[in-house]
């Protein structure tokens, strides 16, 4: 695991109304601070990569749909710079996924439907100076083919 991510397996509670899943509570290790929430969507077979913050910290929960999750540790003092994570996140794996700064992170959007991801990050957006340097999403920089990978 790239170092100061985290994974935490979220509780699905289920009755004959529906359900309810806690997605991010400030009594949890995961939570540092918080800045804002919001929704980001992909389309079927889309990818939205790659970039990574200095500052800020993203909580992804994956509210619809099935998203792949891809992250590289592109800091160089990083005791695990270099390495590569891929998470499956949605409705059969509900977990939050904690994205240190410096990591960079991109998700495709995975079947048939539309997949939302929600994101506490920990600062707000700066609309004159934000806080994300981007990479395209297919780039020899990074070791990491967003292709389906058939067995």
């Amino acid at each position: 695991m790239i170092e100061g991510v985290k994974v935490k397996k979220l509780r699905v509670i289920p009755d004959e109304r529906g359900y309810l899943m806690e997605m991010l509570r400030s009594d949890w290790e995961e939570f540092e601070r918080f800045g804002q929430v919001y929704v980001t969507a992909a389309y079927p077979g889309v990818v939205k990569a790659w970039h990574y913050h200095k500052l800020q910290t993203d909580h992804f929960i994956c509210v619809h749909g099935v998203a792949k999750v891809a992250l590289y540790d592109s800091r160089p003092d990083s005791p695990t710079y270099g390495e590569v994570n891929e998470f499956f996140m949605g409705q059969h794996n509900p977990i939050l996924l904690k994205i240190p700064p410096g990591v960079m992170h991109g998700f495709k959007g995975i079947g048939q439907e539309i997949t939302l991801i929600a994101n506490v990050p920990t600062e707000l957006y700066s609309y004159d100076e934000p806080d994300e340097y981007r990479l395209p999403a297919h780039t020899d920089a990074i070791p990491y083919d967003w292709s389906r990978k058939d067995a």
